[in-house]
């Protein structure tokens, strides 16, 4: 399997819905509902999802029957292949759906290509407000705009990154008592928000805004993301060898069995290896 070239595509795929996305941007857009998870956010959808859909199957489809890959697409009914194929195209096509009906940062275009046993070996993730790349091919470290990108947490203080303000999300009292943890234990001074962002870009404004991190704790109501929503970033942080995993401290399951949402596992992310 040549990863630098399916690579490529992905990035290529990924500027091109960009382009869309921004086309967009000002416009007023009709929001329909989809099924999805029990929150609002898991069930909005719009035609700038599925026109990027689109132009990222079209660079893509051709490469699952050349090399013999599944896909797994955020707008298409899940066929399963993921799981009879030995790699699967793991693909959100505008994560932050709410944040760009709401004309805010915080949405991106998201790819990944997954391993059958949900292991990460390509990411790419790009963001059109800033017009920033950024990927990751497993082995091979992780990139800014093409560069080799290298995380450095210079703030005296703790960034919590969330799509939902802490003040409105259950169970706060759990989620401060962690990050009180970490601003102890990291010898910081307080702690900061940073909230509204889709998945994608919380994982990836906690790189940009280190030390930080982002949490979703385990429920039992259906959503909590979907793989999609996890699996690019995880390449990413798999490469700069920071935690991108399961609350309780396992790995991210990426090919997981039943449904996409990982509501029953939560997930955890941080740009720092010394607690959890």
């Amino acid at each position: 399997m040549d990863f630098q070239h399916l690579t490529t595509l992905a990035i290529e795929a990924a500027l091109s819905a960009g382009k869309i996305i921004n086309k967009y941007i000002n416009n007023a857009i009709v929001v329909e509902q989809k099924e999805g998870g029990s929150t609002y956010a898991s069930q909005v959808v719009t035609k700038v999802d599925r026109e990027c859909e689109r132009i990222i199957l079209s660079y893509l489809q051709p490469t699952c029957e050349a090399f013999d890959i599944g896909l797994l697409s955020e707008e298409t009914k899940d066929d399963g292949s993921r799981f009879e194929k030995d790699f699967f195209w793991c693909i959100d096509p505008l994560d932050g759906t709410l944040a760009f009906i709401n004309k805010q940062p915080g949405f991106s275009v998201s790819i990944a290509l997954i391993r059958k046993d949900g292991i990460p070996v390509i990411g790419v993730v790009f963001n059109p407000s800033t017009e920033t790349l950024y990927h990751a091919i497993k082995g091979h470290g992780a990139y800014k705009n093409k560069k080799p990108w290298h995380i450095k947490n210079t703030n005296d203080y703790l960034t919590y990154v969330t799509d939902k303000k802490l003040s409105d999300t259950p169970k706060q009292e759990k989620i401060q008592n962690i990050l009180n943890k970490h601003k102890i234990s990291l010898g910081l001074k307080n702690i900061k928000e940073i909230s509204g962002a889709g998945a994608v870009m919380c994982a990836i404004v906690v790189l940009e805004n280190g030390p930080a991190c982002f949490l979703k704790l385990p429920k039992t109501a259906t959503g909590g993301g979907s793989i999609w929503d996890y699996a690019a970033t995880a390449c990413i942080y798999q490469e700069l060898d920071l935690p991108a995993k399961s609350f309780n401290g396992s790995p991210l399951n990426l090919n997981k069995k039943g449904n996409t949402f990982m509501n029953k596992t939560g997930v955890y992310y941080s740009n720092f290896k010394n607690c959890s």
